[in-house]
């Protein structure tokens, strides 16, 4: 196959793969917590047709070779982990980690999953859970009764009761980080598990050994930036053409060929 048309269609595929990623971050940008993502791209292996080096006498080299590429692919999908705009909701379980760090969430099957979404909610025996219906862990439960809520910065959770009018502790909130966030799988519902990539989680309390702080009453919004977004969609596009047009005119190259030399 001609290599201007086979490195062409890998340009198509690529950009075709690039704009489904920004087309993801568009459809999330009002997901809590949700991290922009990003295309890397890599080229792909050179046909080496002479040497760099080789000798183009006795007595001297070739100072540049002659090789020709056969386009490109995308190597991995990366998510950017800063941190996200703060939006007050003032809900007593809405919660934010400040800086680095995970919830911890226990699916279904007992495996532990992990997200930046702090929306919580309570199920019908008092257990604090995602929208979901997963726990939180460790498992907070709130007495019935309770009369106001209180989450501190370390992850400390007070309920005001009748029975405890000053207050009493009934949880502490922990989060886990881990070496390579970005290693991290994502499976959907706003949830992440742990990979070979990520490495264990390192597990403490909010606001120690550089974990962040939690905040209540707030929530972290996605860190799209859909200015950035935009500008990306139109430059894909322009790839996208780029590349197609090199289909269009290879094939006219070859069309006159076939014409005038038959």
């Amino acid at each position: 196959m001609n290599l201007a048309l086979w490195a062409a269609k890998t340009g198509l595929d690529a950009q075709n793969t690039r704009m489904a990623v920004i087309a993801n971050n568009l459809a999330n940008i009002n997901t809590t917590g949700y991290k922009d993502g990003r295309a890397a791209f890599q080229d792909l292996m050179y046909q080496n047709v002479r040497q760099v080096g080789a000798q183009s006498t006795q007595n001297t080299q070739y100072s540049t070779g002659l090789t020709l590429g056969t386009g490109v692919r995308i190597v991995a999908t990366e998510k950017d982990y800063t941190q996200g705009s703060v939006n007050q909701t003032n809900g007593a379980l809405d919660m934010e980690v400040n800086g680095r760090g995970f919830f911890q969430i226990t699916l279904p099957d007992g495996t532990l999953a992990y997200t930046r979404d702090g929306s919580f909610t309570l199920d019908n025996q008092g257990n604090v859970v995602t929208a979901s219906g997963y726990p939180l862990q460790p498992a907070i439960n709130i007495p019935a009764g309770t009369q106001s809520l209180t989450i501190g910065s370390d992850g400390t959770v007070t309920a005001v009761t009748a029975a405890a009018p000053n207050g009493s502790k009934i949880g502490q909130i922990q989060i886990a980080d881990f070496i390579n966030e970005e290693g991290l799988q994502p499976t959907g519902n706003n949830l992440l598990v742990e990979s070979a990539a990520s490495g264990a989680p390192q597990v403490g309390t909010a606001g120690t050994n550089g974990l962040g702080t939690i905040s209540q009453g707030a929530l972290e919004t996605s860190n799209v930036n859909s200015v950035t977004e935009l500008v990306s969609m139109i430059e894909c596009q322009r790839s996208y053409e780029m590349n197609s047009k090199a289909i269009s005119t290879t094939d006219q190259m070859m069309q006159f060929l076939t014409t005038n030399l038959s």
